[in-house]
């Protein structure tokens, strides 16, 4: 049994379409995990949407999905972030903001627990270090969790009493530590890699595949700026940054 792994699709129709391609090309997944932040940024929120849920999935709330329909205040956002947020709320039809209101913070999985941004703190923190890698692994009861919000590919792998961190690579297959896997982000990667980073999680056999999707990124940008979107979003995603 496979299941894909997404996160942080923002918005962007494009690379979401890509990686569903891509999917369906390694053999298919029988559920699609998605791990927050289907929409923000990008210019295609309620598509993405209405895409993701045309698939069997499960799905946790990101910040900027609950930032788009008001459960959360954007006061610490900056202000390109804010402005594509307070854009993407007036986008969502009242389907939309109902789907995206009944996410959980939380959900499980087997052997996994899945967040958007940490088992501590599932909409706002972001795991980058060994330090708070180390703090959340008291934070869950799974063997694994699954984390994404800083759109960066990685695996913290908890060993004794220490935490180590390392690039997800191409195939991860599991031993006895507990590990935070975060698999990169759909929409707008921030690894200096701008193609679409998901992962596949074969149970049969326990690894997770790592994959890099090229997708059309000037359709995105060219639908970005007509709709007004800040500049800055815009060119990151020329640059995976």
């Amino acid at each position: 049994m496979r299941h894909a792994i997404l996160a942080d699709i923002h918005g962007n129709l494009a690379a979401f379409k890509a990686v569903l391609e891509d999917i369906e090309e390694k053999g298919g997944a029988k559920e699609l995990w998605c791990l927050g932040d289907i929409v923000g940024y990008g210019p295609d929120p309620s598509g993405c949407i209405a895409l993701l849920r045309q698939y069997p999935h499960l799905c946790v709330a990101g910040n900027h999905d609950w930032a788009a329909i008001g459960k959360v205040d954007i006061s610490d956002f900056n202000l390109d972030a804010a402005e594509a947020c307070r854009w993407t709320g007036r986008q969502l039809s009242p389907e939309d903001v109902k789907y995206l209101e009944s996410l959980p913070l939380t959900l499980t999985r087997g052997d996994f627990t899945i967040v958007h941004g940490s088992p501590r703190e599932p909409i706002w923190e972001y795991v980058l270090s060994t330090q708070s890698a180390r703090d959340n692994f008291r934070f869950f009861e799974t063997r694994y969790c699954l984390i994404g919000h800083s759109h960066v590919p990685m695996v913290f792998e908890h060993v004794g009493e220490t935490c180590l961190l390392g690039e997800l690579p191409a195939a991860l297959r599991f031993g006895g530590n507990r590990l935070i896997i975060n698999p990169g982000g759909v929409g707008q990667p921030r690894d200096g890699d701008p193609r679409a980073a998901y992962a596949i999680y074969d149970e049969r056999d326990k690894v997770i595949y790592h994959y890099r999707i090229p997708y059309d990124i000037e359709d995105t940008q060219q639908r970005m700026v007509r709709q007004g979107l800040p500049i800055f979003l815009v060119t990151r995603l020329s640059y995976g940054r």
